[in-house]
């Protein structure tokens, strides 16, 4: 994905992602997508392979035959992406490892998936791609084939200012409609939030069980109350 995508900071209003990190097969999803398409650049050193098979649901079999890069072991972390040496000739900066970016942009998922959202053709950037959330990113669109190719439409430019992109048009149409691209930007984003805080699918689902407790015990706390006053009285 980005080699600036653990350095940027938002330069615009981000869009709701809608992640929903109960959903495992939006998990399951952007996992394979992940491996697909960023993961030839970016690693998630913090995080394994088997901790994926086991929070998202998959076996150790699955892990290996599609998600697994070259000869690593399932107990491995996950070391993929390219050498800092390359990132700097080819895109101008090393590419980043992804594993806390959820946490570390303001925005978190909403970020990452205005992001992979806000590319468009760029003829003066040197890869020829540009970005509404990170204006000068520094990587290509990987993605572009199956969202298609945006161009920008520029709103009233101020005096001394750069012009302004107001909006993007979609001038060729990928693989992917606009609904069916908006969920692949999802499911990445999501994968990404489970990454940088893997505790919280667990924290969530105790969470329930917590408040459902807390309930029961205001309840009988209550109903306590009741009958202490009663004997007051």
């Amino acid at each position: 994905m980005v080699p600036a995508l653990g350095f940027a900071a938002s330069s615009g209003p981000l869009e709701s992602s809608g992640t929903d990190l109960s959903d495992k097969a939006s998990l399951q999803r952007g996992a394979g997508l992940f491996m697909n398409y960023c993961s030839g650049c970016h690693a998630l050193s913090m995080h394994r392979y088997s901790r994926i098979a086991s929070d998202l649901g998959l076996s150790e079999e699955l892990v290996e035959q599609h998600l697994i890069q070259g000869d690593a072991k399932i107990g491995e972390n996950i070391n993929t992406g390219i050498a800092a040496g390359d990132g700097n000739a080819w895109f101008g900066k090393a590419a980043p490892d992804l594993s806390l970016t959820a946490r570390a942009k303001l925005g978190g998922p909403d970020w990452i998936y205005s992001y992979l959202k806000g590319f468009y053709v760029d003829e003066s950037r040197p890869l020829g791609w540009n970005n509404t959330v990170f204006p000068g990113a520094s990587m290509p669109h990987v993605l572009w084939e199956m969202q298609g190719i945006q161009r920008p439409v520029y709103g009233e430019s101020h005096e001394g200012m750069p012009p302004h992109v107001e909006k993007l048009e979609l001038a060729t149409p990928g693989r992917l409609d606009a609904r069916e691209y908006d969920q692949v930007a999802r499911d990445i984003s999501a994968f990404l939030q489970y990454v940088a805080e893997p505790a919280a699918l667990k924290r969530e689902s105790v969470g329930v069980w917590v408040v459902l407790f807390l309930a029961f015990f205001t309840f009988i706390a209550y109903l306590l109350k009741l009958e202490y006053w009663r004997d007051v009285h």
